[in-house]
């Protein structure tokens, strides 16, 4: 039995995996207002981002459980002890990320999200899952929040927040993620500048697509 598998956090993620199938996205009228075009045009725009997440701010837009599943995996297997999440939401990634945390004997998530009922949300979740004290919510822009603070070497970067920053926050933290580090971007096929940067061998990665809808790399140097 693992912390993941164990309660209070797998009927937790029970519960909210049920919650988000509940509340599609189309059922937001401020999201079928726009047709698939602009939908998929503001979320790969460096401008007008954050006009589609403001819709989507009451949404969970979780991970899949299958990438759920994978974060827990790499965290263990690679004795991830620093983690960094960009994209909070509801907090259900963040939940899989210190479940691997707590069965590693401990260490910190730093995760950020600039949409306030969100942060209420997830700090929620994690104190309902026994991990809030793996954890630590950072609120604002991630440009921002995630300049400072951070610690020396990071062990694992989950990239799941707005899709046109991915290229400018992985810049951030870059320096700082120690060799066989691992990245973990989903729906990376919104960010085209982010996949040319770690499929391209001379920039320190290996990298490749895993499952439908996630970009896996591996920090070489």
């Amino acid at each position: 039995m693992t912390t993941l598998t164990a309660a209070p956090i797998a009927p937790l993620l029970d519960r909210l995996f049920d919650e988000a199938a509940a509340a599609s996205p189309m059922s937001n009228p401020a999201v079928a207002a726009l047709s698939r075009d602009e939908r998929e045009r503001l979320m790969r725009s460096k401008t007008e981002y954050l006009d589609y997440y403001a819709r989507m701010k009451d949404l969970p837009l979780p991970v899949s459980r299958e990438t759920g599943l994978l974060l827990y995996m790499l965290a263990r297997n690679s004795r991830a002890r620093s983690i960094v999440e960009f994209g909070t939401s509801f907090g259900v990634s963040t939940l899989y990320l210190a479940a691997a945390l707590r069965d590693n004997g401990g260490g910190r998530v730093i995760t950020t999200e600039f949409e306030p009922s969100k942060i209420a949300r997830a700090h929620e979740n994690l104190t309902a899952g026994g991990v809030m004290d793996l954890v630590d919510i950072r609120e604002g822009e991630a440009l921002q929040t995630l300049r400072n603070g951070l610690p020396d070497t990071i062990d694992l970067l989950l990239l799941d927040g707005a899709k046109a920053l991915y290229p400018e926050i992985l810049g951030l933290v870059e320096s700082r993620l120690r060799p066989g580090a691992l990245v973990v971007a989903d729906n990376a096929d919104y960010s085209p500048d982010y996949l040319a940067h770690v499929r391209d061998p001379a920039n320190g990665y290996l990298s490749v697509p895993f499952a439908e809808d996630v970009e896996l790399s591996m920090r070489l140097a």
